[in-house]
């Protein structure tokens, strides 16, 4: 049996990972990848790079992607509480613009594992947020794209009013990002 659980979404590739977490009166471990166990769910894949961040209460992070050489992505948060999102990109999937978001937290410890082809945010909803993610392709600053976090095609329900959030904090780059509709025929997959 293996040591972690592969949770289906509504868009086919996306997936909630839950990890088994042995925990006593002194604390817990787990395992938070193993390639071996990985392929055992059907998830065999190859990471090359590790990220960490920590953002303050509010801070939207995305949406990001490589418009060339696109990351595939473990996530999950370490500290605090996130808010985590994923827009299929891939022009021929049938789900095509949608999106799923799932809370990623030091509590629940869920991993959510967002395949090639995918835009990718997140919102910090706790004081603090520590978020790491592994990915499948190195950073390459002249391939980094996004698609505007309150793009109206695609309408993601972000819950600033369940957490007191009245508006969110974003990088200048972040201000800029177009919606999808305008670089659609950009996207190489």
């Amino acid at each position: 049996m293996s040591k972690f659980k592969k949770v289906s979404t509504p868009i086919e590739g996306l997936y909630i990972i839950e990890p088994t977490v042995f925990g006593d009166n002194r604390g817990f471990f787990m395992e938070s990848w193993n390639k071996k166990e990985f392929s055992e769910i059907g998830l065999d894949i190859d990471f090359v790079q590790d990220n960490h961040s920590r953002s303050k209460k509010g801070v939207l992070r995305g949406l990001h992607f490589q418009v060339k050489y696109p990351q595939g992505k473990l996530v999950r948060v370490v500290k605090g509480i996130v808010f985590d999102v994923a827009v299929d990109l891939r022009k021929n999937s049938p789900t095509f613009g949608k999106w799923y978001g799932v809370i990623l937290s030091e509590e629940n410890k869920k991993m959510f594992y967002i395949p090639e082809g995918f835009a990718h945010g997140f919102l910090v909803l706790s004081d603090e947020a520590d978020f790491l993610y592994k990915t499948t392709e190195y950073y390459y600053p002249e391939y980094d794209a996004g698609v505007i976090w309150n793009d109206p095609d695609i309408n993601i329900k972000w819950p600033f009013e369940e957490y007191g959030i009245k508006e969110p904090i974003l990088s200048e780059k972040d201000k800029k990002l177009p919606q999808l509709k305008e670089i659609v025929k950009k996207l190489e997959w």
